[in-house]
């Protein structure tokens, strides 16, 4: 079996039967399709309505969940083609696995960049409407990408300049530490991931601690947000198995050497998947304004908005 991740893949030394990989790929394929169905309505309920538009919080929100679709869908395309193909050319398993990193690298900073919108609302109010304007809200997500590039960028400098030119005509499994094999690149991905996620902890402890003294003083809509905060948390707790992955691998292969294929699977699930299905819950479907239009969406549809959204709540 083999198995890609954002990271972008894990080989298996072995193959499952035809069975099984029938099985898995249709569990993947199910549940990306399905969770980008409910982020395609967030996305189109968002387009359709101005105060979504006008809104910092929103907005920040809407780019987390284009972001997640980018990322989960060119996952499980390598997923797949880790499975029907089994290698491709070097070339374009760089594409695949940068668009992969620069979508992962993303989301701590999102999330950062929100927790940093509800402090303010909460906390100094007065001062939200002139710091958190759609302007800035855009030059953030900007500066977001920007980030998550130069952070990414090295490491296809680096194989430029050591690799011959007749290895990117060649062709791999597509994994990270296969393509971007230098010692460089290893010790460049790991100092930039303990970078980027001390800094956005400590984004959200102060964020969660400030909102959390203002909650004491019984405001509803300050409660509200501390709890959006810890969602953020897990959340974010949920994407830093991502950079763990390597060592939870090499854990379940000398625990369940016999099991190592579908434990391998179980955690492409639960670091690729889950993390994306939490994006649609934290406002789109926990938000009581979101919740409001995309029942109206769904009632202009036809379709029964409490079978749809009490899923997911």
């Amino acid at each position: 079996m083999n198995v890609s991740s954002a990271n972008v893949t894990v080989v298996v030394h072995y193959r499952d039967s035809f069975l099984k990989a029938v099985t898995k790929n249709v569990i993947v394929v199910a549940l990306g399709i399905s969770i980008n169905y409910i982020n395609a309505n967030l996305i189109h309920t968002f387009r359709r309505h101005q105060v979504f538009n006008m809104n910092p919080r929103y907005i920040l929100f809407i780019h987390l969940v284009v972001n997640d679709m980018i990322q989960m869908t060119v996952t499980i395309i390598l997923f797949l083609l880790s499975y029907i193909l089994y290698r491709i050319n070097v070339s374009f398993c760089c594409l695949f696995i940068l668009f992969a990193l620069f979508t992962t690298e993303n989301t701590p900073l999102n999330l950062a960049c929100m927790a940093v919108e509800c402090y303010i609302a909460i906390c100094i109010p007065l001062r939200h409407g002139q710091l958190c304007t759609v302007k800035r809200t855009h030059i953030v997500i900007g500066l977001i990408w920007a980030m998550s590039v130069l952070s990414v960028l090295p490491d296809l400098f680096i194989i430029l300049a050591t690799e011959p030119l007749q290895f990117f005509h060649s062709r791999v499994f597509c994994k990270r530490d296969y393509v971007f094999r230098s010692s460089y690149s290893l010790r460049k991905r790991d100092a930039s991931h303990i970078l980027f996620l001390v800094v956005v902890w400590l984004v959200l402890f102060c964020a969660y601690f400030r909102i959390l003294f203002a909650a004491k003083a019984a405001d509803g809509d300050a409660k509200k947000a501390r709890n959006t905060i810890l969602l953020h948390g897990f959340q974010l707790l949920l994407c830093m198995l991502t950079y763990i992955a390597p060592a939870l691998k090499k854990a379940l292969f000398e625990w369940f050497p016999k099991q190592y294929s579908h434990s391998l699977f179980v955690c492409y699930i639960i670091i690729q998947i889950l993390p994306r299905f939490v994006s649609p819950i934290v406002y789109g479907l926990r938000d009581q304004t979101f919740r409001r239009y995309l029942k109206q969406y769904f009632l202009s549809r036809g379709i029964n908005p409490q079978t749809t959204l009490k899923v997911y709540t």
